[in-house]
């Protein structure tokens, strides 16, 4: 699934998105419908709700979802799903074209480069990149043997023989390296390092990043230097299916017994909503933390934070009209302290949004700027 950037461009005659001069030819060229299967389920952003678009039983509606501007689950729990009715987690899908648009023209290619994409999905995007550079020049990888497949069914049905590879994606795919692009259609949490080795310096890698704290990504385009590392900006926020092997676990419950400490706060909570700005902020500090907001039927609302790598957690109820509000907390991690270092620095930095933040990544790990390499926070 993904979020619609507001982004501007060409729009063609009878297209509801936007597409650049350049990739224009190749999505006139290619429409979405050559790789959807018969069953599919239209997503809804605003609502967040999937309908089931039968070919078979709908030409029409499948047509027209089809060529809107809008996500596609292709696929619903791993393939353990059966039936027309959706699913309980989309897995696989066609994303939303106007952002398959915008992340094409922000890899920023040119005529002979080589791209490794990650995610093959239908294969869509596949074909379109290799439209516009070749067969040659394009690899994609797709980790779920079914999903494999049915894009290479598609594909090659439609003239396209760019290499495809089924295996794990974070082992990128040395035979075909150096590449000048990488771009993934999934979230990552960690930027697997294989992909910087196989990206030639001054290469650039395009990907959906975010944290645990926020389940929402941002577009993140990473241009690797001669030393192996690689720094670059956020662009937008966008929200993905999360690379498999990068999922969220939630914690268990810490063992019964230990003490909690009640304090209180004077902070107010800033909005936790999935595109908000401080969550998406938050977690480039907070780091190994996850939240959840509990509302509750007198207008209030808790916001509960849990360590991912210790036995901890702490949990805040905010009354509208209070001056303080309660906070409890729980482990040698002080996951509130943690909280009100993260917002007093959100505050001072003037609440930025992901376009001022960026992320550096080194062999041994990653660290978030604000506005400029030389600004870690």
């Amino acid at each position: 699934m993904t979020l619609a950037p507001d982004w501007m461009g060409r729009s063609g005659a009878g297209r509801p998105f936007p597409v650049s001069e350049a990739w224009a030819p190749s999505f006139d060229a290619v429409p979405r419908a050559l790789f959807l299967p018969d069953l599919v389920w239209a997503h809804d952003m605003r609502s967040g709700t999937s309908r089931t678009v039968d070919r078979n039983a709908d030409e029409a509606d499948w047509l027209a979802a089809a060529a809107a501007d809008i996500p596609i689950v292709t696929q619903w729990d791993d393939g353990n799903h059966h039936g027309a009715e959706p699913g309980t987690v989309p897995t696989s899908s066609a994303s939303q074209p106007s952002l398959v648009a915008s992340m094409l023209d922000d890899l920023q290619v040119e005529p002979g480069m080589r791209v490794l994409e990650q995610g093959t999905g239908t294969g869509w995007n596949a074909a379109l990149l290799s439209h516009r550079l070749g067969d040659a020049n394009v690899t994609t990888i797709e980790i779920d043997p079914a999903v494999s497949a049915q894009a290479r069914t598609a594909l090659h049905a439609a003239g396209f023989h760019p290499r495809l590879v089924c295996g794990d994606g974070a082992l990128g795919h040395p035979p075909g390296a150096p590449y000048d692009r990488i771009i993934a259609t999934y979230g990552l949490r960690q930027v697997p390092p294989a992909w910087i080795e196989q990206t030639r310096p001054g290469g650039l890698i395009l990907a959906p990043f975010g944290t645990h704290y926020s389940n929402a990504d941002a577009l993140l385009r990473l241009t690797v230097t001669d030393d192996g590392n690689a720094s670059g900006p956020f662009l937008q926020p966008a929200e993905f299916m999360k690379m498999r092997s990068q999922r969220l676990t939630w914690p268990e419950n810490p063992p019964a017994g230990g003490t909690v400490t009640e304090t209180t706060t004077t902070a107010t909570m800033p909005p936790h909503g999935k595109f908000n700005p401080f969550p998406f902020a938050a977690g480039l500090r907070l780091r190994d933390v996850v939240h959840a907001v509990q509302p509750h039927p007198d207008g209030a609302r808790t916001l509960w934070l849990y360590s991912l790598t210790a036995p901890a957690w702490a949990a805040a109820t905010f009354h509208d009209g209070e001056r303080a509000h309660p906070v409890r907390q729980y482990g040698a991690r002080r996951l509130w302290d943690e909280f009100e270092d993260v917002l007093d620095w959100w505050h001072r930095a003037d609440q930025p949004r992901v376009e001022r933040l960026g992320l550096t990544v080194t062999p041994t790990g990653w660290h978030a700027w604000l506005d400029n390499p030389e600004q870690p926070i």
